[in-house]
């Protein structure tokens, strides 16, 4: 009679090859999959799983752990959410390599593009490492929760090579080049999955400075691409605002040519509708060449939440507001309460730098109260604006007074991206092509403005269960798209897949009862810093490499994490 470390008996097996759900048991020995089907062995271990689902566990291959994996053994908002392997070292920031000179550039660089406090970078990051090998050296010591893949980020590359001509986005000489592709090789080589870059203006560091790899010309890039060819493996990851879109995405294309190796492209529908759908055209024609090139996508609106407790409010830079930014919450609430001080802080108006997201949440028009559980697919007559309406108020005053329900705990949310024409449709269809791969949550960044971890149970509850039906998407194709899928878009081929011989990275899900819980916000940073966790009920177990490491949303002493390094 064979012989388990662990049988999940009697739940649903959805594998992650797309295949239909069957009832089935699963035998798990020496930390991968040995058997799926009817099983008579014995286990040390027995998983109830009847009437659940039995998945793979999920692959995220968009987030940005790169500090919090130094200090933390536990990469979450992710591992609330059936997160099983991570990859970070996205957009192009980093930290790593480095010189001793330079930290705080690249700390300053983290801030501002991923909205993690400068103070809990520079209290957590040990700075044990200068080159890319020493930064995975250092990882592969560590224990996790996960696992962990890395990418090597274009502005550290870039600042590394190059000094403050790479910080102030100067061309880069034939001999940065050379420097810069035999780093790449280099990286690769010690275990990196893949190489970062961005191009977008939206990208800059927490002084102002647009990101140094914004400019970067084709040579650069090219030589980037080449220290790829030259490992003979690695992935690419790029975001662009493709302002000159045949240009731009030429430059793109060429760089998957001459590499050799394959792209995804951050693509969502911004304040032009049907831009994203240009993009992902020209994916498609350079798909049909037979380049490997790939949108990654999200489930839902990409967004802000906004509070008291959170970075930003829908009255941040009026002065009346920010005088009270460094009293504790109740003393906030307090005298935000005072009838003088809101009806001075409603006559006030917003400082310039605040105009960009003041436009967009259209005078309450676009926000929303994000409840418990949140829905990310809000209606239009359930905006704040709507509400104050019906009530016969000003919107800015019912806005205010809303703010304050909950002792102040309340989050507001407006979404800047896939919610253009008020619906999920983009999402739904850029879900379903056959050119795009899950991603963008940002685990691990955003910390107080964007907490999108949770992508991945969206996924599965909005599309699968919950949407209209006959608008609704297939578990097993979702399944898929967050296992399988995202294993292989990083060239990860030893997981994703419910199968003999692949890791027994596992979720059981109560799909019933599976849901997103509202964002809070926890003090858990180095030097006490503040951040947005959001958990999730449903998810009966989570296993990595055979262990578990999540019973019911709370964490077992196992940390089974590794850092990936092929």
């Amino acid at each position: 009679m064979t012989t388990y470390d662990t049988i999940i008996r009697g739940g649903t097996v959805i594998d992650g090859t797309g295949g239909a759900a069957q009832s089935a048991d699963v035998g798990i020995k020496d930390g991968l999959i040995a058997e799926v089907g009817n099983l008579s062995g014995q286990a040390d271990q027995v998983i109830d799983a009847d009437g659940a689902l039995v998945t793979p566990g999920f692959v995220d291959i968009h987030t940005h752990y790169d500090g919090q994996a130094t200090w933390s053994n536990r990469m979450s908002p992710s591992s609330h959410h059936g997160v099983t392997t991570v990859i970070m070292g996205n957009c192009g920031v980093g930290f790593a390599p480095v010189r001793p000179a330079d930290h705080d550039v690249l700390i300053e660089l983290m801030e501002g593009v991923e909205d993690i406090p400068g103070v809990a970078l520079h209290e957590g990051l040990p700075w044990s490492w200068e080159s890319f090998p020493d930064y995975m050296d250092f990882l592969s010591q560590r224990r996790f929760d996960m696992d962990l893949g890395a990418q090597i980020p274009h502005a550290a590359l870039r600042v590394y090579v190059m000094g403050q001509r790479g910080a102030d986005r100067e061309p880069a000489n034939a001999e940065d080049i050379v420097q810069m592709r035999e780093l790449t090789r280099q990286a690769i080589a010690a275990g990196a999955l893949g190489f970062t870059s961005s191009r977008t203006l939206n990208h800059r560091s927490s002084k102002g400075a647009p990101t140094p790899s914004l400019k970067a010309e084709i040579d650069e890039l090219m030589g980037v691409a080449a220290g790829l060819k030259d490992a003979g493996r690695g992935v690419m990851e790029m975001i662009s605002d493709f302002v000159d879109l045949e240009d731009e995405f030429s430059l793109l294309q060429q760089m998957v040519a001459h590499s050799g190796r394959p792209m995804s492209i951050s693509l969502a529908q911004g304040l032009s509708p049907h831009g994203w759908k240009k993009v992902l055209g020209k994916i498609e024609d350079a798909a049909s060449q037979g380049l490997v090139m790939r949108g990654q996508v999200a489930p839902r609106p990409i967004g802000i939440l906004l509070g008291l407790t959170t970075t930003l409010s829908p009255f941040t830079t009026r002065p009346s507001f920010m005088q009270l930014q460094g009293l504790p919450l109740a003393d906030k609430v307090a005298a935000l309460r005072d009838p003088q001080r809101k009806a001075k802080i409603l006559s006030e108006e917003t400082a310039p730098g605040f105009a960009r997201l003041f436009e967009l949440m259209d005078e309450g028009r676009k926000i929303w109260l994000l409840g418990d559980p949140p829905d990310y697919e809000p209606a239009p007559e359930d905006s704040l604006h709507a509400r104050a309406a019906r009530a016969g108020v000003s919107h800015w005053e019912y806005i205010y007074d809303q703010m304050l329900e909950a002792e102040g705990k309340t989050i507001l949310y407006t979404p800047f991206a896939n919610y253009a024409e008020n619906n999920l449709d983009c999402c739904r269809e850029m879900i379903l092509s056959q050119n795009t791969v899950m991603g963008l949550g940002d685990g691990g960044a955003h910390v107080g403005t964007i907490c999108d971890a949770s992508f991945i149970t969206t996924l599965l509850t909005h599309w699968g269960r919950d949407r209209t039906r006959g608008e609704q998407i297939d578990l097993p194709t979702l399944i898929r798209n967050q296992t399988q899928d995202t294993a292989r878009a990083v060239d990860l081929f030893d997981r994703g897949t419910l199968q003999p011989g692949m890791r027994a990275d596992v979720n059981v899900i109560d799909f019933e009862n599976l849901k997103v819980r509202v964002p809070e916000i926890v003090h858990d940073l180095p030097a006490g810093g503040a951040r947005l966790q959001q958990k999730a009920d449903g998810y009966l177990a989570t296993m990595v490499a055979g262990e578990v490491t999540y019973r019911h949303g709370e964490a077992t002493d196992s940390l089974p994490g590794r850092l990936i390094r092929p």
